[in-house]
């Protein structure tokens, strides 16, 4: 009876890995994603941004929205070349992955689940 709740979440993300997910976003800045939203307009309402962000990612139900094409010019001149910028809110959900397949402390099982959860994804 004293003992604590485990999550009924497939994936263990803590709300702090995306919390510094959401700073890193931040400091690297960037352009609205095809939903128009910037990092202010994701911030105005950071709370609700990040908690669903968490819930979509833990609970096995995030999927990535489309990403806005831009075009831009090719480094040396050779015409342009189109880049998708994606929303802030996926830029955060790419954050948290990214850390977690970098990190040294991950099993290799988690890095399965995580894999699998990528294929699932697509």
């Amino acid at each position: 009876m004293g003992e604590l709740k485990s999550s009924d979440k497939p994936f263990d993300i803590s709300k702090a890995e995306v919390w510094q997910a959401w700073e890193k976003v931040k400091e690297n800045k960037g352009a609205p994603g095809v939903d128009g939203c910037s990092i202010a307009d994701f911030e105005a309402d950071l709370k609700n941004n990040l908690y669903k962000v968490w819930n979509r990612m833990s609970s096995g139900s995030y999927f990535p929205p489309p990403v806005r094409a831009v075009e831009i010019p090719k480094p040396h001149g050779g015409g342009t070349r189109m880049l998708g910028v994606p929303t802030v809110a996926d830029r955060v959900a790419q954050t948290v992955v990214a850390r977690r397949l970098r990190s040294p402390l991950i099993g290799s099982a988690s890095v399965l689940k995580w894999i699998r959860a990528c294929g699932v994804c697509r």
